[in-house]
């Protein structure tokens, strides 16, 4: 049981140290997000896209978003740091 308890808290520590300042996002912010950018494919990098959105959204809670999406291989960076969307609905 003890070893149990210290993964678990081992695990916990070391997300918090991925992401000091997490928020867990809603599903209704992560569609958001991933509306926007589909939306605005190519055009813009994070902070203006940050800007873009229709409610405010924290920067570590916005950056989280687009770890996850990149990590389900929605979305992903062009050459230039711009941010696309690369989700074909066709296919799924």
């Amino acid at each position: 049981m003890k070893k149990f308890r210290y993964y678990l808290n081992r695990m916990r520590l070391t997300r918090r140290e991925e992401y000091p300042d997490r928020r867990s996002p809603t599903l209704q912010a992560v569609l958001m997000v991933e509306e926007c950018i589909e939306e605005n494919s190519g055009k813009y990098k994070k902070a203006q896209l940050r800007k873009r959105l229709s409610r405010k959204v924290m920067q570590p809670t916005f950056q989280f978003i687009l770890d996850y999406l990149e990590s389900i291989h929605r979305i992903t960076y062009d050459n230039k740091d711009r941010i696309v969307y690369i989700r074909n609905s066709e296919f799924f």
